[in-house]
């Protein structure tokens, strides 16, 4: 497996989709809804990030991203699948991506992540899979999942549960957090380092995080 740098990471922007030529990013606006009666979902364009959009990881042995509760929630079984939208699913489009990288900045290939959150409203699914589903890194390390704005479940700031399950070493559970959010001050279970960097896009937003878990060798 190559050494996957700390530099790449930091300097270069991550490409989700053709730009070829145009460096702009447009200004933000006003993020779209999911009508109720939504067709089947399209792929989202989503711009090339500008280059202030860096990593929110910091790759260092032996520091890793902080393990938090479980909850309630989480249901195996989940099925495959790179985005949890579906038709007549109403919210605001999300992406979330970046990088699964070991303490010493190698790529995490093939980890299988779980993803499981609330809907618009603050209600979890737990009778079907609606807003769960799992996905592969890619063999850079690279995750990308799409989804919607998880609503505030009553007592919790907004957060999306994660697991990172590489193929060797114990795994990671975890939550992801939004930024200028109110309610994180009043969550008992918050963690600042947890917070993704949040953009707005022309079609909804976009969130990047990156996780750092233990491999065994």
């Amino acid at each position: 497996m190559r050494r996957f740098a700390i530099a790449a990471l930091l300097l270069a922007p991550l490409t989700l989709s053709s730009c070829a030529g145009d460096d702009s990013v447009p200004s933000p606006t006003a993020p779209p809804t999911l009508a109720s009666t939504a067709a089947q979902p399209q792929p989202i364009p989503t711009p090339v990030p500008p280059a202030t959009f860096l990593p929110t990881a910091v790759c260092a042995p032996g520091r890793l991203t902080p393990a938090q509760t479980e909850g309630p929630y989480f249901k195996t079984g989940s099925p495959q699948r790179i985005t949890l939208i579906e038709p007549g699913l109403a919210g605001t489009r999300l992406i979330v991506t970046g990088y699964v990288v070991s303490p010493d900045c190698r790529p995490v290939a093939n980890a299988r992540m779980e993803f499981w959150h609330a809907d618009a409203q603050g209600s979890y699914d737990n009778t079907g899979y609606r807003l769960r589903g799992h996905l592969f890194t890619d063999r850079d390390g690279l995750y990308r999942l799409e989804t919607i704005m998880p609503g505030l479940y009553p007592g919790r700031t907004r957060h999306i549960h994660v697991k990172v399950l590489p193929q060797t070493g114990p795994g990671l559970t975890t939550q992801t957090y939004f930024p200028n959010e109110p309610s994180n001050a009043r969550d008992g279970i918050f963690d600042a380092n947890l917070v993704m960097a949040l953009q707005e896009t022309n079609d909804g937003r976009l969130a990047r995080y990156d996780f750092v878990v233990s491999v065994s060798p």
